[in-house]
């Protein structure tokens, strides 16, 4: 338990319904009590069970500047372990700010950053991996990526680890047993046992690995640059997929000079779309500047959406931006589908992923980009129940592991004996243990809480 009480408004800012102010600590009802009067004159805050409610009226001194609802919960039945209070007051940043400045006047202290759920994670109550997942879960766009935040909440990823590390943690045992004590006449484990632990073990953490990419865009959404020509249909395709005229559309070439940014959710995904200059040879300096942008947004993007005019034959310029989308998660969409088409789609077929006939002025365009789009990000084959990896840190200790593992089948199948095989599964075993937090560093603890919003 931490010696210091806490609190923090728990609600985003601005005005609302209501606003919670936690507090978090030994004193959380002491400093409740000089700030809550219950409107029952019978009850008492310092005597309230857990997993009740008083309502009442907030007050500094003598003076009562709200009412509202106290919730108590005692340790360690609460979401840190601690003693915990939430005070909801009316909205609105005035009174909420008052009432945490009323809790700091009454002894307690600003909470830091991520600091109720580092609490929770000190004292036993989630594991490092369901601390992360918090976050993941207050950021969630999509129905997706918040169900993969909540499965990993509940402990999907941390069992699925804990599995591979129970595996590897019994082959380590008997590869210890056979080399330290041969006296013993400890039998030699059998090569094709080793190698079904082995196998199975790095076969489990290359899936995670190989859907990392997947289950961050479900989680964080991708950065989309829309590329074109001029007049090939870019901003009526930004109009469509926000749902409303973001982009200025008109037969004028060059209407769009600069970047417009506009986020949006198609389907389980949120993309963040860029709308580029039309692509073309200009001598006009701004509309050049412009063009150098979309080059630019082109390198930066985990998602192009290159569109054609279909009406038209290629041109030099839609054959430049073909070949540079070689290699690139993109995606040519031929516009103009309800006119003649003159486009010949074979020229830039091999340098896209998916190219696709459509009518961006069309509604049933957004449906047909929104399902060729989750297909080449992956998307469309994640179980969002599953476990799944979540930032840098975690796939990091994960590559490190399923790289043991893969140097211990190595190991085992050149004759390297097995006290090489029994220090690649020991590396493995570091390496899983720092995922799930067990040997994770005060500097690894503070990279993962250094992501949360004060207050959370």
């Amino acid at each position: 338990m931490q010696e210091t009480t806490i609190a923090a408004i728990a609600t985003a800012p601005g005005a609302g319904g209501i606003a919670v102010v936690r507090l978090s600590g030994a004193e959380s009802y002491r400093v409740a009590a000089r700030v809550f009067r219950p409107a029952n004159p019978k009850k008492s805050v310092e005597a309230a069970k857990g997993y009740t409610a008083l309502f009442g009226h907030f007050v500094e001194g003598d003076d009562v500047f709200d009412e509202g609802v106290a919730l108590f919960f005692r340790a360690p039945h609460s979401y840190t372990g601690e003693d915990v209070v939430e005070l909801s007051c009316h909205g609105g940043n005035a009174v909420a700010r008052r009432l945490v400045e009323a809790c700091f006047a009454a002894g307690a202290q600003p909470a830091a950053r991520g600091e109720y759920t580092r609490r929770a994670f000190l004292n036993g109550k989630l594991g490092l991996t369901q601390a992360e997942a918090v976050m993941d879960l207050i950021s969630a766009d999509g129905r997706q990526g918040a169900a993969l935040a909540n499965a990993a909440l509940n402990g999907a990823l941390a069992k699925k680890i804990n599995a591979q590390k129970d595996a590897l943690t019994g082959l380590q045992a008997h590869l210890a047993a056979w080399v330290d004590f041969p006296e013993e006449d400890v039998p030699e484990l059998d090569a094709a046992h080793l190698q079904s632990v082995l196998g199975g073990v790095n076969a489990e953490l290359d899936a995670l690995i190989r859907n990392y990419q997947a289950d961050t865009v479900l989680r964080e959404g991708v950065d989309c640059a829309i590329l074109g020509r001029p007049n090939a249909g870019k901003s009526t395709l930004l109009n469509r997929l926000a749902g409303f005229d973001r982009a200025i559309v008109t037969p004028v070439a060059g209407t769009t000079r600069d970047v417009v940014e506009q986020a949006v959710q198609l389907g389980d995904i949120r993309l963040n779309l860029f709308d580029t200059a039309g692509l073309r040879e200009t001598e006009d300096a701004i509309e050049a500047e412009g063009i150098r942008r979309s080059w630019k947004k082109l390198e930066e993007a985990g998602l192009i959406l290159a569109v054609f005019d279909g009406s038209e034959p290629p041109t030099r310029e839609d054959l430049e931006l073909a070949r540079r989308c070689a290699g690139r998660p993109a995606i040519a969409l031929v516009n103009k589908e309800d006119k003649p088409t003159r486009f010949d789609a074979e020229l830039i077929a091999p340098y896209f992923a998916m190219v696709l006939p459509v009518c961006c002025r069309e509604e049933g365009s957004r449906k047909v980009i929104a399902a060729a789009v989750a297909r080449l990000l992956g998307t469309s084959q994640i179980d969002p129940h599953a476990a799944s990896l979540s930032g840098q840190r975690q796939l990091a200790a994960a590559m490190r592991a399923r790289d043991a593992v893969a140097g211990a089948l190595d190991a085992a199948a050149g004759g390297f004996g097995l006290d090489a095989v029994s220090v690649c599964v020991d590396d493995a075993l570091d390496a899983l243990c720092e995922l799930t937090g067990e040997n994770a560093s005060e500097a690894v603890i503070e990279q993962v809480f250094e992501r949360f919003c004060v207050g959370k």
